[in-house]
């Protein structure tokens, strides 16, 4: 009997979410898992003492004199000023991809996983624009009777910043899921676009939480095991 071909875990997972996204008008970008130190972290105007710039935090990787310092990228915000850069605005894009930072694995975390980053720039947007959006992805990804609720957060790359609780019937109880916020003026100045005609709003999740939460995983090393068990219950759960 000739074995059959599986897709992987994150693999369903991106293609579920980005076709949720890509009903709303969301295209899917990509960039390079290897980034400079200005596509990392200036152009999100992230300053040079912030701790993610420290060794512990992220892996650097070595250059030669005089080269701009690069590293592994430690989220896929990057890929919004690549775009933004090429494309200009309006834009609307998701970008899922590898991202890697140096901390200790265990159930909830892992030195290299995937994240979801999501952009939307035009003329007119707010905050309810984002809600609007993460509303639809929560009921169409957890079911029609999840929700979403934004606290004050921040973060170096949007102003105003939330964090994304979503309500879940079944547990009766609210999870963080995600950062957001609208795009800081900075950012977008980076990027070479007009703050003054443009505006936007940003998010960024965990590919892996996503799915943990929707189909009751306990383990996020599960994912990158290589347990072809785990892979065929995951597909039979998704299906």
């Amino acid at each position: 009997m000739k074995d059959e071909g599986r897709l992987h875990p994150i693999t369903i997972a991106v293609r579920d979410i980005a076709a949720i996204f890509g009903r709303m008008g969301f295209g899917v970008a990509f960039g390079p898992e290897v980034e400079t130190e200005w596509y990392n972290f200036d152009a999100l105007n992230i300053p040079g003492d912030h701790p993610s710039r420290d060794m512990w935090d992220t892996f650097w990787v070595k250059t030669k004199p005089g080269e701009e310092r690069k590293l592994l990228r430690t989220h896929t915000s990057p890929v919004q000023v690549r775009w933004l850069e090429k494309h200009g605005a309006p834009v609307r894009i998701i970008a899922p991809g590898k991202v890697f930072r140096n901390e200790a694995t265990d159930a909830t975390h892992e030195a290299q996983f995937y994240q979801l980053e999501g952009l939307a720039v035009g003329e007119g947007i707010t905050l309810a624009h984002l809600k609007g959006a993460l509303d639809r992805f929560a009921r169409e990804y957890f079911g029609p009777d999840a929700k979403t609720r934004f606290r004050p957060s921040f973060f170096p790359f949007t102003e105003p910043s939330v964090e994304v609780d979503m309500w879940f019937p079944a547990q009766q109880k609210w999870l963080e899921v995600m950062g957001a916020g609208m795009v800081h003026p900075k950012v977008l100045e980076n990027a070479k676009v007009d703050p003054e005609r443009y505006q936007g709003f940003a998010f960024g999740a965990g590919i892996e939480r996503l799915a943990m939460i929707k189909y009751g995983i306990p383990d996020a090393r599960l994912f990158h095991t290589g347990d072809i068990r785990f892979d065929y219950a995951f597909e039979d759960a998704s299906a």
